[in-house]
């Protein structure tokens, strides 16, 4: 057999193999799609919670705690202050659907950057706004998002970029409290939780004080 009928012979072969190739590749699953976190500090984490799960492209919100030295800290130990530890929440998104460059600004105009003692009725330390970065590259976004809040008000963001530590995830009861049916007895009275939680923000002021510092740029107040 001389070389050119050889390969000739060969053509199909590798067209074939090729083909199944092709099918094959066409046949496995896609690949997941990927995912980010962020985790940030404003106030009530059932504000903030409830806040980012409506945006789209946001895959969920854990409220918990960040930023101190105690391990495993309790609601109780960090409310009383002394832990070192924020409110937080951690958010889980797709960066194909909203980006972290979005979501930053927007946690910027929810709350206000400017107290350094808490957030609306909430105050102490468990309270203050913060944003938790995990590299130089998330340190240059959130110091741009500041940078473009602080611009936009016109006053002091105080709000401090930390580098983030473990993120403890707080008791069952705290997550997705603003849309729980749960009866609980409050200082309104026996309420469910997500009626509950709707009078708490009110008698808190946090979207009357948003809508009156950021104006038409606040992304969730009445939410």
């Amino acid at each position: 057999m001389t070389r050119t009928t050889y390969l000739d012979c060969l053509k199909p072969s590798l067209l074939f193999v090729l083909i199944l190739l092709v099918a094959m590749l066409r046949a496995l699953p896609a690949p997941a799609a990927g995912k980010e976190t962020l985790t940030v500090a404003g106030g009530c984490f059932w504000c903030v919670e409830s806040d980012f799960e409506s945006v789209p492209g946001v895959i969920g919100a854990v409220s918990g705690y960040m930023g101190g030295t105690t391990e495993n800290p309790t609601y109780d130990q960090v409310s009383k202050g002394g832990s070192g530890h924020y409110e937080a929440v951690q958010i889980t998104f797709d960066p194909a659907r909203v980006s972290r460059e979005t979501l930053l600004n927007m946690f910027f105009r929810s709350v206000d950057p400017t107290d350094a003692g808490g957030q609306f009725c909430d105050r102490g330390e468990s309270y203050r706004t913060a944003i938790f970065v995990s590299n130089t590259g998330e340190k240059a976004l959130a110091q741009q998002a500041k940078s473009s809040a602080q611009n936009a008000l016109g006053q002091t963001v105080v709000t401090p970029i930390l580098q983030a530590g473990t993120f403890y995830p707080a008791e069952a009861y705290h997550q997705d409290y603003y849309k729980g049916d749960k009866l609980v007895l409050t200082r309104f009275g026996p309420k469910r939780q997500k009626n509950a939680y709707k009078a708490y923000r009110k008698a808190c002021g946090r979207d009357a004080r948003v809508k009156q510092l950021w104006g038409s740029e606040a992304p969730f107040a009445g939410s």
